[in-house]
């Protein structure tokens, strides 16, 4: 009975809140005083009855509702309702952003998050828009959590266990029973799922689901990357037991369904310590002078059927991860790098894209359809770039037609508006602890170039089989449904922002006199080469552009300048590539257009996942450089702003590209503000200013693992 009355005479102010707005949005239409509400609610003290009138003047004054005649109160009828994803805040406010894109974000304070997380979600009541005011809002309804799974640090005290989560804006410790450790220890690093969350707990209630390890030991960091974006780091059991079971299955009866290439020069071109390799090349002289090239791509759906099991874990997954240290396929290991992949010496099957072209590079013809190959060589890069800068080695003949071809494919491309990003990758030397012991730059040389450039013929062609529109029997043109690779336009206003800001290093970023805007960017890049600020230049060009996802929906890909372009070549670890081969081989058959919508989710699904992917290896490459610089603190190096805000100045350092931050406190011979137009740190009382590009010489101050973080510190002058 105890509990029951506690339940129903609320005392604590932000309970009892939450349940006068649900009375008057429950009952929209009518109008209550304070003593009707305390009745309803059975607040019965005196205190209560007073706290329930100071909540109605604050729900008046905040523009949740409105008084019809003094002392009572319904609900303002201008507020209204809307659905969106939480966006937190390292403070616990948030903004949501409305699903129809049709409003502005929603500010919601902390106080009005009503247990919602960050990516949630969820309904708002949006309160009455005050002049000039951006919109605030309540959360009011939980509809989807992004996650219930969180990783960071077992905290046990006093027989009383929390999980610390690791992520910033994660404003709550997750409560352990101890029936619910799962043998975990204070101070590992642990996942626990959130299993309930009482209205009255300040904390949500959570059960440990897998024990990652001690803090700081590599294999734990990796998996706590993984986890942390939600991304899987081993295989189920019933998984890799059905991929074990399968085998190559090349028999003659499947042979004779296939065009076979085992006779024609094929080999492979991939980085040294690849083992999945997706693609093949195969390249001999026809009679009539032409060459015929052929881009031959492992036959993954061949192995993966639909509504297998194997199937729904590459949904799933929707790809590999590459972190600084490993790959996590998203095949298990017996189809990624056994069966599927293109090894030497091995018949394989694929699916192909055979062009026919012209000793000067024009695709005359093409052919697509199912193959069977044998690798004669498995080339390294840089195996591959020797041939081609030696002209001698094995199959030199061929890889040198190939580049030459490549080259001029590539010449044109870049005609018809394509845009030539080439930004310096950083790599680290680890041992076999995955301590990092340096850093090199991986930089793209020709044997990159070649592949990728009849890469992108193919994928060009396989969205251009299916993309180009065929006229119905309405006289209507409707193209069948398919997966492409779109990039849209840049938006105008952040490129004329970016082109104001590179003005300022003696650089034009828009166009001259009938110059493309294509073109004048492929101008300014070329122009930063080599200089101080190249890196810094690329960094912000790529962050005005659109981001590449994939639809069902094509608008082109405008980065690569192609009305029409798809994913094919990587099914190994890319799932949008399987989708294509499947859709290719049904339209191939005949078969009609599939499902639209069904398809665009799923694409939706493969767009998020790519993004956690590529966010879990920035991840693991800060982590690297973290620990890299580690035992560097106290050592000076020079370095150039890549970043300003209104918390500080973030630094890279030339030599090794680690970055780190100077905060604004530190700056301590003025006050310094955040010139957000000037994009710099200007001082009040001496003028000094930091900006992009500008070159410091730089002390490591601290090296903080657990938060990924380096903080600099400016050298004394000399």
């Amino acid at each position: 009975m105890g509990q029951k009355k506690k339940k129903k005479n609320p005392s604590r102010k932000t309970e009892l809140r939450q349940l006068i707005q649900g009375l008057f949005f429950n009952q929209p239409k009518r109008t209550f005083n304070y003593k009707q509400v305390s009745a309803l609610l059975e607040v019965k003290k005196k205190s209560g009855r007073q706290m329930v009138q100071i909540i109605l003047t604050e729900l008046h004054e905040s523009g949740y509702l409105t008084e019809v005649i003094a002392g009572k109160y319904k609900l303002l009828s201008r507020g209204s309702t809307v659905t969106g994803v939480i966006d937190m805040t390292a403070s616990g406010s948030a903004f949501v952003v409305p699903d129809d894109g049709s409003e502005e974000d929603v500010f919601i304070p902390r106080n009005n998050m009503n247990k919602a997380l960050n990516g949630d979600r969820v309904k708002v009541f949006q309160n009455a828009r005050r002049r000039n005011k951006q919109p605030e809002g309540e959360v009011i309804e939980i509809l989807k959590r992004k996650r219930e799974t969180f990783v960071g640090i077992m905290q046990i005290s006093r027989g009383l266990a929390f999980l610390v989560v690791d992520d910033r804006v994660m404003q709550h410790d997750i409560f352990i029973p101890s029936n619910k450790l799962n043998d975990a220890q204070g101070g590992q690093k642990a996942i626990a799922r959130i299993v309930e969350w009482p209205k009255r707990a300040k904390n949500p209630i959570g059960e440990i689901v897998d024990v990652l390890g001690d803090v700081g030991d590599n294999q734990t960091e990796m998996h706590a990357i993984l986890a942390e974006f939600n991304l899987p780091y081993k295989y189920p059991q019933n998984v890799n037991a059905a991929a074990e079971k399968m085998d190559a299955g090349i028999t003659p009866e499947e042979i004779k369904k296939r065009r076979d290439f085992r006779e024609v020069t094929t080999f492979t071109i991939d980085p040294a310590d690849a083992k999945d390799f997706d693609d093949a090349l195969s390249i001999q002289k026809l009679d009539n002078g032409n060459w015929e090239v052929g881009v031959h791509i492992a036959d993954v759906t061949h192995y993966v059927t639909e509504d297998s099991i194997l199937e729904k874990e590459a949904f799933d997954r929707a790809t590999s991860v590459y972190l600084v240290d490993r790959v996590v396929p998203m095949l298990p290991e017996h189809l990624s790098n056994g069966i599927c992949s293109l090894r030497p010496h091995e018949e394989k099957l694929c699916f192909s894209v055979v062009f026919e072209i012209s000793d000067q590079a024009e695709i005359l013809d093409s052919w697509v359809g199912r193959t069977v190959i044998y690798s004669d060589r498995r080339f390294t890069y840089e195996e591959a770039q020797q041939v081609i800068e030696t002209g001698e080695g094995d199959l030199n003949k061929e890889i040198l037609t190939l580049d030459r071809l490549a080259k001029l494919l590539r010449d044109k491309r870049f005609r018809d508006g394509a845009i030539g990003f080439e930004r310096i990758e950083v790599k680290f030397n680890i041992d076999e602890t995955g301590k990092p012991l340096g850093v090199y730059f991986k930089e793209s040389k020709d044997a990159n170039k070649l592949i990728e450039e009849f890469m992108l013929s193919a994928n060009r062609r396989v969205a251009e089989l299916v993309g180009k529109k065929e006229m119905n029997k309405g006289g209507r043109s409707k193209a069948k449904t398919f997966v492409y690779r779109i990039h849209d336009v840049p938006n105008p206003d952040k490129y004329e922002a970016f082109a104001s800001f590179v003005r300022r290093f003696g650089y034009e970023a828009l166009p001259k006199g009938e110059e493309s805007v294509n073109a004048s960017l492929n101008r300014l890049l070329k122009e930063v080469q080599g200089k101080g600020e190249q890196n810094m230049v690329e960094t912000l060009a790529v962050r005005t552009m659109a981001k590449a996802i994939y639809s069902t929906h094509n608008i082109g890909h405008y980065g690569l300048s192609f009305k029409h372009y798809s994913h094919f070549t990587s099914p190994i670890r890319r799932y949008p590539d399987m989708m294509v081969h499947r859709l290719l081989d049904r339209y191939l058959k005949g078969g009609g257009s599939v499902n639209e919508d069904e398809y665009e989710e799923m694409c939706e699904h493969c767009s998020d996942m790519e993004q956690r992917a590529a966010n879990a290896e920035r991840s693991s490459i800060k982590y690297k450089q973290v620990e890299f610089m580690k035992d560097k603190v106290g050592q000076e190096f020079d370095g150039v702003v890549s970043g300003v805000t209104e918390w500080g100045l973030y630094v890279e350092i030339l030599e090794n590209k680690c970055e780190g931050m100077i905060p604004i406190r530190d700056l301590d011979d003025d006050y310094y503000h955040f010139d957000e137009k000037e994009y710099c740190l200007i001082g009040r009382k001496y003028n000094r200013r930091y900006q992009l590009g500008e070159n410091l010489r730089i002390v490591i101050a601290n090296a903080n693992l657990e938060r990924k973080q380096l903080d600099f510190a400016l050298a004394d002058e000399k």
